[in-house]
């Protein structure tokens, strides 16, 4: 099966009270979302992932929420294939006049049929 490629600039927002990180892609017309564990995926109408909400955040990369409120720049990588989804994000936080870089890689399996594709975004 042929792989589609999106390559956009995207952005990010941490909901401190919360405890939620979004990383989206910008400018695509959502279509849904599908809920994993503690994973809020969105799907545009072309079938490509453009969001991935992240609950208990600072749990999940090991962060206070201080910290994640501290994010500089990011990238996401979300591979779709076989009804396997990896996401590889990447985030820099400034930190006591330190830059802590996390890279860390996701793999979700999903009951829903999306066809296989990459995304790139990065600010």
């Amino acid at each position: 099966m042929e792989k589609r490629f999106l390559n956009k600039p995207g952005e990010f927002d941490y909901d401190f009270k919360n405890d939620i990180l979004l990383f989206k892609v910008k400018e695509r017309e959502y279509s849904h979302s599908i809920e994993l564990n503690r994973l809020v995926i969105d799907i545009d109408k072309e079938n490509f992932v453009v969001a991935i909400q992240i609950i208990g955040a600072s749990e999940m990369f090991n962060l206070s929420k201080e910290e994640l409120r501290r994010i500089k720049d990011f990238h996401m990588k979300c591979n779709v294939e076989n009804r396997v989804i990896e996401i590889n994000v990447g985030f820099n936080i400034l930190f006591r006049n330190k830059l802590i870089e996390k890279n860390p890689i996701i793999f979700e399996r999903v009951k829903e049929d999306i066809p296989n594709s990459r995304i790139l975004c990065q600010i």
